[in-house]
């Protein structure tokens, strides 16, 4: 199982978390990506078509479902993993409407988002 040649795009706006994120997933040896915001995100998914997208809900400007809308608007046919705040389970529904296929609600288990990515990443091969 090699995830050298993955992609994944970390979309949040809080900058630790992009950095975390970041060096878990570069230790994978994927291929990491980061944007702070939804606007900045689609800019990149159109240009580095990436396997998968950890995606925050709550960000300034275009927030997570608007970024998930646009993807269903474009046909984008990619992973998507939510990140939540407590609380924002109404939001889960209408992403999960919207095609995506986990949530972890923060603070999240650091371990259990990596398990699921590397899930997610190896059962469409």
């Amino acid at each position: 199982m090699s995830l050298s040649d993955k992609k994944v795009l970390v979309v949040d706006d809080q900058y630790g978390i992009r950095i975390l994120l970041t060096e878990v997933f570069s230790r994978e040896g994927m291929n990491i990506f980061q944007a702070a915001n939804g606007k900045l995100a689609l800019e990149l998914i159109r240009k580095e078509n990436p396997d998968l997208i950890l995606l925050d809900m709550k960000m300034p400007g275009m927030d997570g479902l608007e970024l998930l809308r646009q993807l269903k608007k474009e046909q984008m046919d990619v992973i998507v993993i939510m990140m939540t705040a407590y609380g924002e389970l109404d939001m889960v529904e209408e992403a999960t409407k919207l095609g995506a296929r986990a949530h972890f609600t923060k603070p999240f288990d650091i371990m259990e988002l990596r398990t699921e990515v590397i899930r997610q990443l190896t059962q469409t091969e």
